[in-house]
């Protein structure tokens, strides 16, 4: 159905790229999840109501839940589509990311609440009514909550989307915590076992899991992670495809939102090389950048010594010998300035965060290593920390 109605609302839906798209699908599904957890909600509540099963209302006011979700979720898509202004000079799509955290506050709370109600419940239990519709309702909206977990999963692949995985994986939960509803209503009428309260208890604390996940996959693209590694190749593959491009450091990916990229990073271009192509060529690099990978570029030049092939075995040297200190150790920047009595080696040593070491200690290694190689070697070391 997704799938139909996609073709027929969303036009140019093969362009993810494009933030217009990316919030018509957000919309679309939105609208469908408003509408299913609604019919869900009634359903449930009647069901639960029928059999005075304490579980069956709870699932059901967790679809309620589910429906504000999505009216919030359908908001944020279309904030985030606003174009930029003066006061948000890089546009809104960060919303998309607010308006899921606050799905997960409300979440929270709802688990919470029906935490609470099933303990009530335990401490002073009432008998559960088995009932044939209640069941069909059941296993209704098992297949119900099963699709739409499945089309929110596509979604949002399709579109990457974080928003719409939590949407998905939600409804893959309510999918498990249901057929736990079930089971424990089956239960219940061939045993004499009164578990209902006790299921209960386990949907809220689904709930409570979901609505913790949740926050994560929010808070941690508010917070700023890193590029996938996907996206930095074919960064690199762009750039060193132009020759003249001898190396590529300082990377740094800002995320304003889905489909709101800007990257920077350093090139290292031949010191030696005519300034004005090479300055065309990174013109030509960031505008590429922006065609291929739909963000924005900013390149700075790194000029470098190419043809001077002290400075070149002397950097192979260092590169190695720092590998000793820690493998994931690199350098950039290097350069070497001979005066009369001793000469400086200039370079910078990438130290990615999962390195214990500490900054003097590692440049103080350094330092050693360079001093080995020759000791009128002096070192002039600046530690740098990887954003990728």
């Amino acid at each position: 159905m997704i799938t139909l109605l996609s073709k027929i609302f969303i036009k140019d839906g093969g362009d993810v790229s494009s933030a217009r798209v990316r919030g018509a699908y957000g919309t679309l599904c939105g609208i469908m999840g408003i509408i299913l957890n609604i019919l869900l909600f009634f359903i449930k509540l009647a069901a639960g109501v029928i059999s005075g099963s304490i579980s069956i209302m709870a699932d059901a006011f967790n679809n309620l839940t589910d429906a504000g979700s999505s009216v919030i979720t359908l908001i944020g898509f279309r904030m985030s589509g606003q174009k930029p202004d003066k006061d948000h000079p890089f546009g809104h799509g960060r919303i998309e990311y607010i308006s899921g955290l606050i799905v997960s506050m409300l979440i929270i709370l709802v688990g919470f609440e029906l935490g609470k109600s099933s303990l009530e419940k335990i401490i002073t239990p009432e008998p559960v009514e088995f009932s044939i519709v209640a069941v069909i309702i059941l296993v209704c909206s098992i297949l119900i909550k099963a699709y739409m977990a499945l089309y929110n999963f596509s979604i949002g692949k399709k579109i990457s989307s974080s928003a719409m995985r939590a949407t998905a994986q939600d409804s893959l939960n309510d999918t498990i915590a249901t057929a736990a509803v079930l089971l424990c209503l089956i239960i219940s009428r061939l045993t004499s076992l009164d578990i209902d309260a006790y299921c209960g208890l386990a949907v809220s604390g689904f709930i409570l899991f979901s609505g913790l996940r949740a926050v994560k996959e929010t808070m941690d693209p508010l917070l700023g992670t890193p590029p996938s590694e996907d996206f930095i190749k074919n960064i690199e593959n762009i750039v060193y495809s132009y020759e003249g491009v001898e190396g590529i450091h300082d990377l740094i990916v800002h995320d304003y939102g889905p489909a709101r990229t800007m990257i920077s990073l350093h090139a290292e271009v031949p010191c030696d090389a005519d300034l004005l192509k090479t300055h065309d060529m990174i013109d030509n690099i960031e505008k590429d950048l922006r065609e291929r990978m739909g963000c924005d570029a900013v390149i700075h030049m790194d000029p470098i010594a190419t043809n001077d092939e002290l400075t070149k075995s002397v950097r192979e040297k260092v590169a190695s010998l720092v590998t000793c200190i820690d493998s994931e150790l690199t350098i950039h920047d290097f350069r070497m300035v001979t005066g009369p009595t001793h000469t400086n080696v200039i370079f910078d040593v990438v130290v990615p965060y999962g390195i214990k070491k500490s900054d003097t200690e590692i440049r103080k290694n350094v330092e050693t290593i360079v001093k080995s190689i020759d000791e009128n070697y002096f070192s002039v070391i600046n530690i740098d920390r990887s954003y990728v």
